[in-house]
């Protein structure tokens, strides 16, 4: 009964002592056929070991040059669990088809490409639709450019709505300098857009980084 205290006798302890290194399913085993104690689980004989400070000489930890217990086993799943596994060429519930479409946290349309993923290795990755396009029609964008939507809706992707130019313009037409390019009546776009791009120019040829 739990809580009752187990009595053993002199030899029990002699032979449990003695046999201490068993590993416990058998240990327990072998104490029950040599003393008829049925009322004594393996539980029971595991804790008898710790209070004694009975060592099995087994730390759990694999030793140098020791084979792993599952080298040469094909997986280590309990059997009927292959019944979920995913078959040859199956296709996951969550794969979205190449030129799915989907709106990013910045605003832009971002679409599934048939172009190598350069962080995972993968043969799609998604990317800014209006990019795709633009690189499409005008071929890969210049390192230090950048584009912008002359309409001011990002969502509009037709290459002709972007326009490649210095990234060092962009602080120029947004509301740091109090322009908001994107907000602004269409009939002025032309003009801050010629604006930035003049005042541009010119801190290029002073050399002037501010």
């Amino acid at each position: 009964m739990k809580g009752t205290k187990i009595i053993y006798s002199e030899a029990e302890l002699a032979w449990l002592s003695a046999n201490r290194r068993m590993v416990i399913g058998d240990y327990h085993a072998a104490f029950v056929a040599e003393f008829g104690r049925d009322d004594v689980s393996a539980n029971n004989l595991h804790a008898l070991r710790k209070r004694n400070g009975w060592r099995t000489g087994r730390t759990g930890h694999f030793v140098k040059g020791q084979p792993s217990y599952n080298k040469g086993r094909k997986g280590t799943c309990a059997p009927g669990s292959e019944k979920g596994w995913f078959k040859k060429g199956a296709v996951p519930a969550n794969r979205v088809p190449l030129w799915s479409e989907r709106i990013g946290k910045d605003g832009y349309i971002e679409m599934k490409v048939p172009l190598r993923n350069p962080y995972t290795g993968q043969p799609t990755r998604f990317m800014h639709k209006h990019r795709y396009l633009w690189e499409q029609a005008n071929g890969p964008l210049p390192d230090g450019m950048a584009l912008k939507c002359l309409d001011g809706d990002k969502t509009n992707c037709d290459p002709a709505n972007w326009e490649a130019i210095p990234r060092a313009m962009l602080p120029r037409l947004n509301g740091r300098f109090g322009r908001d390019y994107d907000a602004a009546p269409a009939e002025i776009k032309p003009l801050l857009m010629a604006t930035a791009k003049l005042e541009h120019a010119a801190r290029e040829a002073r050399g002037d980084r501010k």
